[in-house]
């Protein structure tokens, strides 16, 4: 897994996640449940299209969004945007330039910001307590391409709180995702990010993961958060209030690329250093393995991401790691900002 120098990309059917909004709930719509096409076409308009673009790799990404505000704050999976260069996000035919406002890694939730962007349509919310198995929903997403239309896979509501193990295909490390909404539709790859939509019309999850080995087809199975849960991360993160989950702005660098090392031994195996990063600075090399950072003995990939995710540009944290000869060394590593 690359920390901060190399962030690797999730996309939905091969990858992860989730996402949702903060915005209140809307009165019902007008549209028939028995039309959930016609339904959905209501929360149309506040639908983002979302590129990424990772310089190193040159890996480019498709996902989608919702506008949370007419400012142009819009809720999507955090891998959707997770180590992007430059995101861009598409509404009404327009395209914006676009940073990272915060994050909550585990749940996979971001928002980000349309820069420049004013009178946006905000996605109508409804209430997903209310939902009820048999229930038709419809998924809008990006899975065809910003230049082509929306997709729009109809469904129905099949299940709530499902546990999915979301698996990064650049890593092979895995993330468990729970208390989700499970849905009949074959969503795929460009959708994540993308809203769940009732019979009313309004947005009551967020595409988030797709079963059957993470590769979607006809009669597969998608699942969402529902939009009740995110709402209050989304809260967070667009007060500006940090705690241990959510992470405010963009990751910060350590300039690493990393493995979980092999089950007999502890820390995770350094594959990459970027030079005059704060890991090369610090006296890393390939080959290393770090066994602890700030006082946290690391077992996993995880482990250091959400340690890192917990500090900022300028931070001070203290490194020991395992080099090639097998000795114990120690140093310092002054974070500096990443990307977004």
């Amino acid at each position: 897994m690359t920390m901060g120098l190399f962030p690797s990309l999730r996309r939905l059917p091969i990858a992860l996640t989730a996402a949702v909004a903060l915005v209140a709930p809307m009165a019902p719509a007008t549209a028939a449940p028995a039309d959930p096409i016609a339904a959905a076409a209501q929360a149309e308009p506040a639908v983002v299209r979302i590129d990424t673009a990772v310089d190193y790799q040159g890996v480019i990404g498709l996902g989608t969004g919702v506008v949370l505000d007419p400012g142009g704050q819009v809720l999507t999976n955090f891998h959707v945007v997770q180590g992007a260069d430059r995101i861009t996000g598409t509404v009404g035919g327009r395209s914006y330039p676009a940073t990272l406002v915060g994050y909550d890694r585990k749940r996979d939730i971001a928002v980000i910001q349309l820069i420049g962007a004013g009178g946006l349509p905000a996605a109508p919310i409804g209430d997903s307590g209310v939902l009820v198995p048999g229930e038709p929903v419809v998924a809008l997403g990006n899975a065809m391409g910003t230049d082509g239309p929306l997709t729009r896979e109809v469904g129905t509501v099949t299940g709530f709180d499902r546990t999915v193990n979301a698996e990064d295909t650049l890593t092979g490390t895995s993330d468990e995702l729970t208390g989700l909404m499970e849905f009949a539709a074959p969503v795929r790859a460009g959708d994540s990010g993308g809203p769940v939509v009732n019979g009313a019309g309004q947005v009551v999850g967020v595409t988030t993961a797709a079963s059957v080995n993470f590769r979607m087809g006809p009669g597969g199975k998608g699942f969402a958060i529902p939009i009740n849960d995110a709402m209050a991360v989304a809260g967070q993160i667009r007060a500006g209030i940090p705690s241990d989950a959510v992470h405010i702005g963009p990751p910060v660098l350590l300039g690493v690329g990393v493995r979980t090392a092999p089950r007999d031994e502890v820390g995770v195996l350094i594959q990459e250093v970027m030079i005059g990063g704060p890991a090369d600075q610090a006296g890393l090399v390939a080959g290393d393995v770090i066994v602890s950072l700030d006082g946290v003995t690391l077992d996993s990939t995880n482990t250091l991401t959400s340690v890192l995710d917990r500090h900022y540009a300028g931070d001070v944290l203290d490194l020991t790691w395992i080099d090639a000869t097998g000795q114990t060394r120690t140093g310092k590593a002054l974070l500096t900002p990443g990307v977004n």
